[in-house]
């Protein structure tokens, strides 16, 4: 939320009972789950926490299925060291798609959880 300028859509609620174990799936399944708004967007992103936990491998750039959430930003620097104080790590270096006179920077991060980021700023 503080990082890309997020709000909260709908507080946190905790699912649970049948209709919810039936649509995911997970027998006896309790899910925090919190709406955020996406600025300058209808969209919103819903982040859910299960109460138990499947491990799993550190998600990869190239792997197949959901690969990263792509958010455009003011300050592509600013933004990278704000992921990297919020317990977020590098993945890529900035880089510029653009050219010297319309620059389109681009890199891509990990959140806290590993999970892939990409930041893009353009020259407009």
């Amino acid at each position: 939320m503080e990082v890309f300028g997020c709000e909260i859509r709908r507080p946190l609620t905790v699912l649970s009972g049948a209709a919810f174990s039936k649509g995911n799936g997970l027998h006896g399944v309790k899910i925090r789950s919190a709406w955020l708004s996406l600025p300058g967007s209808d969209s919103f992103l819903e982040l859910l926490e299960y109460s138990e936990t499947a491990p799993r491998t550190r998600p990869r750039v190239n792997e197949p299925g959901w690969g990263h959430l792509s958010f455009a930003v003011p300050d592509i620097h600013q933004t990278c060291v704000q992921i990297i104080g919020h317990g977020g790590e590098w993945q890529g270096d900035i880089t510029n798609l653009g050219s010297d006179t319309a620059p389109f920077l681009a890199i891509y991060m990990r959140d806290p959880e590993g999970n892939i980021l990409e930041l893009e700023q353009s020259a407009s």
